[in-house]
């Protein structure tokens, strides 16, 4: 079944076009959330909303773009959405235990295991994952897209819908503001990077 078909029988309701639809795309839908949101629970979260998403709203996908293209920027968007609830949660915390009774509990964050990232020192993958956190939104999503996922600047261009280079611009200023966030983290834990992990 082609792509052309495949959309076809989604728009009809197709409930076996669908479960070809989630197993095609669910591991590049996880992980491009996992590589934005880096909490494994909440990019399983996420995969589902992008199915829903999806289910609800392929009737009015026109074809303009790949079905992968769209799919990635219902990623995107839901992905950025958390991290921006997550922010908001995190504001409305420090307020809380400004008054609070001190009894808050702490969360730890969440073991990160990206299947895009390939390190041999665990350490490495820890302080590059928390540089990349740090990042600018478009900048962050450049580099999962390019880095993790192994898209083309090409491809990051049509699903960023942006120019080929504004992408190249976002990963060049990614790679520069890793790198001086990677030598304040190696700072930090008095660690000497063996070698550039970018």
């Amino acid at each position: 079944m082609d792509q052309q078909e495949l959309i076809v029988q989604l728009q009809q309701g197709s409930e076996s076009a669908f479960v070809r639809l989630v197993d095609e795309w669910q591991d590049m839908v996880y992980n491009t959330a996992l590589g934005i949101v880096q909490n494994a629970e909440d990019a399983d979260d996420i995969a589902q909303e992008v199915f829903i998403q999806v289910f609800k709203s392929i009737r009015s996908f026109k074809g303009d773009a790949k079905l992968s293209t769209w799919i990635y920027r219902i990623t995107i968007t839901k992905s950025l959405d958390h991290e921006k609830r997550k922010k908001r949660k995190k504001r409305f915390a420090f307020v809380q235990s400004l008054f609070g009774d001190g009894n808050e509990e702490e969360t730890q964050p969440a073991e990160f295991n990206h299947p895009g990232v390939q390190m041999e020192n665990k350490e490495k993958a820890t302080g590059l994952l928390q540089a990349l956190d740090r990042l600018p939104e478009k900048q962050k999503v450049a580099f999962v897209l390019h880095k993790l996922e192994g898209q083309s600047h090409r491809e990051i261009a049509e699903i960023m819908k942006t120019s080929l280079v504004s992408v190249e611009s976002l990963i060049a200023r990614a790679k520069t503001n890793l790198r001086k966030l990677l030598t304040e983290y190696y700072k930090d834990k008095i660690i000497e990077p063996e070698k550039d992990p970018l």
